[in-house]
């Protein structure tokens, strides 16, 4: 019933469509508490924190999932090799309110999440996971002095952690019907300020910002779950072997929005049956037991969970596709100018 719940609401914030402007009250007043809420913390009403590094925020307006994590693994990569010691704050999905939490790569999913657990991997930085973002920078700070800017993975609705940069990332669905919630998919308005726009989409996006910087997700390589040092390029998985029938393949997608996923797969020619799973989805009822398919693709957040899992971890279907950000545009530069002169107090 829930799923079925999200799906309609999934579709109706596409359009203004009856059940979106039967929502529109609650909308208003769901705009009017956010506004309330945003002018406290500017009165200093409400208390916020400064932290000693700069503190970059990279989130979205639209509800759901839109690519912030390999964004972020993109900049903790390109800060680096800009001189910087980039560290990563994230409130991390299903936390507590314990207090904050050291992810590394041999942690647990369920220890702070799935994105966290990936950002540390791939982007081999410090990761530290809370409720309390501001809570969760001191600890980085302290578990790690050398850091010497923050990035916080998505947050930013979160005012009690001040911040000198906001990036706003958008996918192919833009501001969808422009509408805040439940009306529409709009955490905040859709002109709220920012600093930076990045839409990770194939083609042009309406309404977008002048100067909006476009992202791309590129995967050209699989590699198996069981085992991964087993890589091949993701375009020859679905060629027939030995003058066999082509396999049959199933792509799952447990992320925010797999649509995302099946169109990077559709992009180096693949064919299969799609398998979209709820956003964050646990695996612990394991959806490919009863799956008639030769290969099955996943993505890596879902990957990292997999590997937890003995029924998954040693299915030999099962394939993992790594994505990475390709940024057209100059990301970095903006950034570096805008971070001149935010050095560390």
């Amino acid at each position: 019933m829930l799923a079925q719940i999200e799906s309609a609401l999934t579709r109706a914030w596409l359009r203004r469509g009856l059940l979106a402007r039967a929502l529109l009250p609650v909308s208003w007043l769901f705009g009017l508490l956010g506004a309330v809420r945003r002018r406290l913390y500017a009165a200093g009403m409400l208390k916020s924190t400064r932290l000693p590094v700069p503190v970059i925020v990279v989130g979205n307006i639209f509800v759901g999932g839109t690519g912030k994590t390999p964004l972020t693994i993109w900049l903790v990569q390109a800060l680096r090799a800009a001189g910087f010691t980039p560290g990563v704050i994230s409130r991390g999905y299903g936390a507590s309110a314990a207090p904050p939490r050291r992810i590394g790569p041999e942690s647990l999913p369920q220890e702070g999440g799935d994105e966290p657990l990936l950002i540390a991997t791939r982007a081999a930085c410090p990761v530290m996971v809370g409720r309390d973002r501001a809570a969760a920078g001191q600890a980085l700070l302290a578990a790690c002095p050398e850091v010497d800017l923050i990035l916080s993975d998505d947050g930013l609705q979160h005012y009690a952690l001040q911040r000198d940069i906001e990036i706003i990332l958008y996918d192919s669905r833009g501001n969808g019907n422009g509408w805040l919630l439940p009306a529409g998919p709009l955490r905040e308005p859709a002109h709220r300020r920012r600093d930076i726009t990045v839409v990770n989409a194939s083609q042009p996006v309406a309404a977008m910002p002048a100067g909006a910087i476009r992202m791309q997700l590129e995967g050209t390589v699989a590699e198996r779950l069981a085992d991964r040092t087993q890589s091949a390029p993701l375009a020859t998985l679905g060629l027939p072997r030995d003058a066999k029938a082509p396999p049959r393949l199933v792509a799952a997608a447990g992320i925010g929005n797999p649509a995302r996923f099946f169109a990077t797969l559709r992009a180096v020619g693949l064919h299969f049956d799609e398998m979209p799973l709820p956003d964050h989805y646990d695996f612990l009822t394991n959806p490919f037991a009863e799956i008639d398919a030769d290969i099955i693709l996943i993505t890596e957040k879902d990957a990292v969970k997999c590997r937890q899992l003995d029924a998954l971890k040693n299915d030999p279907r099962i394939w993992v596709v790594p994505v990475t950000a390709r940024i057209e545009g100059a990301l970095l530069d903006q950034l570096l100018e805008k971070l001149r002169g935010r050095s560390p107090a």
